[in-house]
């Protein structure tokens, strides 16, 4: 079994991964919740996110692609290939990337309650079904995805 982790189907995928994980948080983050979101940065007296924060925003939905095919790849010896291990990722960097952060957030207030669990049910969908996309271009060879 070779263990060697081709980094560049890591990247080709992570990039699929990220550009998802993007159109759903512009999803999320305007049509959904953006007037709400708004709405509790004014009460905050705070601005909302700018065009410099929005673009790391999105190099960081790039950078979490990356990172979730890159898990992936890392537990699919162990675990074998296919969407169950990709899954298995995906939860994985959600549970660090969203439901822990939130949850802090939720126990200290600084946002209401129902703004979180919106967000965080729906990147639980995101980041699982972004995974599983970047884990469909992975392979362990140059040889075409399966």
């Amino acid at each position: 079994m070779k263990n060697n982790i081709n980094w560049a189907r890591v990247f080709g995928g992570g990039l699929l991964a990220g550009l998802i994980i993007n159109i759903g948080e512009f999803i999320l983050n305007e049509p959904i919740l953006g007037a709400e979101f708004a709405e509790v940065m004014a009460g905050m007296n705070q601005e909302p996110p700018g065009s410099g924060a929005i673009m790391i925003f999105v190099m960081m939905a790039f950078g979490i692609g990356i990172l979730a095919v890159w898990l992936y790849a890392a537990i699919r010896p162990r675990f074998g290939p296919g969407a169950k291990t990709a899954v298995c990722a995906g939860l994985t960097v959600w549970a660090l990337g969203w439901l822990v952060p939130n949850i802090s957030f939720m126990a200290m207030g600084f946002f209401p309650m129902k703004l979180l669990v919106i967000a965080t049910l729906w990147s639980l969908v995101e980041v699982t079904l972004a995974t599983v996309a970047g884990a469909w271009l992975y392979t362990e060879s140059d040889q075409p995805a399966s």
